[in-house]
């Protein structure tokens, strides 16, 4: 579980995912690859797309996981991309200054015109959340759509990241986590949202509500029900971190 803030302090834009109702659909994936093709980070090159070495700039993935046995198995989605890390890792080695984080809002961006393509951002991240551009020679990333968010010209309920406005289950969800009375920062509170390896010390500002517990029938009576494996108290956090180092 991860701590919020008692009062208001610096603007934390970030993202808060629901990982009992994701389906793995990759909508949120493939909007984003098409909104950020043409948008601020653009373009996100891909290689050979239909043939066979595929390789491209996908700036969000969703990965896949099962868990538990038999009746008590499920399948766990688990979107990521990159975090906004408070202090991060990335900004830290970037030899050139091309990684930086915005005093105003939070966000991790990077500036194309300095950055060299040494990848040692890649190498930092301890989310693998950074993308390198074969064709353009940089680092790329997710900028939680930074020309849509701000974007006057937009109506106020379509200024969210892409990803946010595709998903059809309303897994995502965007807002400042730097404010405790937020949307976003009261739903972390109420469902015990975390962030994602806490131990590695760099505060992402992105959050994820863990998998409620899911009941299933034992025998033929069904009076009893059983807890699924993933998300069993305190188990839920050490299995993320298992599945992640694989």
């Amino acid at each position: 579980m991860t701590s919020l803030p008692e009062s208001p302090g610096a603007k934390r834009l970030g993202l808060v995912i629901d990982l009992d109702i994701c389906v793995g659909c990759h909508a949120c994936a493939v909007n984003c690859k098409e909104w950020n093709t043409g948008g601020y980070p653009a373009p996100l090159t891909d290689e050979n797309p239909y043939g066979s070495g595929t390789s491209g700039v996908w700036l969000n993935r969703i990965h896949a996981y099962e868990s538990g046995e038999g009746a008590n198995s499920r399948t766990v989605h688990f979107p990521k991309s990159c975090l906004h890390c408070e202090t991060p890792a990335c900004v830290t080695v970037c030899p050139t200054g091309a990684s930086y984080k915005r005093a105003e809002d939070g966000i991790v961006l990077v500036d194309e015109d300095l950055c060299i393509g040494c990848k040692l951002c890649s190498w930092a991240c301890p989310y693998g959340a950074r993308e390198y551009d074969h064709d353009a020679g940089v680092m790329k990333k997710c900028t939680l759509c930074i020309d849509r968010i701000y974007n006057e010209n937009l109506e106020e309920v379509d200024r969210v990241p892409a990803c946010v406005a595709t998903c059809p289950v309303s897994a995502r969800h965007f807002g400042d986590l730097g404010d405790p009375d937020s949307d976003v920062s009261r739903m972390v509170a109420d469902r015990g949202g975390y962030d994602l390896m806490p131990e590695q010390g760099y505060q992402p500002t992105n959050k994820y509500l863990p998998p409620r517990p899911r009941r299933t029938e034992a025998g033929d009576t069904g009076a009893a029900a059983a807890l699924t494996p993933v998300a069993e108290a305190g188990g839920f956090l050490g299995w993320v971190d298992r599945m992640l180092s694989r």
